[in-house]
């Protein structure tokens, strides 16, 4: 069976530290799949505040998630602090990903990769809007 590939930017411009909570563990004792991307959904919102937006607005819009690749690399637990690092690549008309990584920040030891897609989204009309130009400036040459 083909397993998930994450390639990830040499750089990532933004990192945060996480702890993980006991209602972020499964009952197996490590980190829930499903909960591992409300970890990552908080490091996005604060990627976003440490750039000056919201999630709602963006230069006037806001953003969806329209997809989600992971992949694990090991276990993580109860205490441990994560350091999650993200940015934003790939850019189209009307969004871009934000590939991302999280490692133990103690041992260094990474748990997992991936990347979210996001598109920006006008709430008032209730449809996709082009990524605003500022945003995009940051990030592109």
């Amino acid at each position: 069976m083909a397993r998930i590939q994450i390639e990830l930017p040499e750089y990532f411009e933004f990192s945060t530290e996480i702890t993980l909570y006991l209602s972020h563990m499964n009952y197996g004792g490590h980190l829930d799949n499903a909960l591992l991307l409300t970890v990552v959904s908080e490091a996005r919102a604060r990627y976003f505040k440490s750039l000056g937006y919201t999630e709602l607005d963006v230069n006037g819009v806001g953003i969806v998630v329209s997809d989600a690749a992971l992949q694990y690399r090991s276990e993580a637990f109860h205490g441990e602090v994560m350091l999650v690092q993200m940015a934003a690549a790939d850019f189209s008309q009307y969004g871009c990903d934000l590939p991302w990584r999280m490692t133990e920040q103690a041992s260094g030891r990474e748990v997992a990769r991936g990347k979210t897609g996001i598109v920006f989204f006008d709430y008032a009309a209730r449809k996709i809007a082009q990524v605003p130009q500022d945003f995009r400036a940051r990030f592109e040459p």
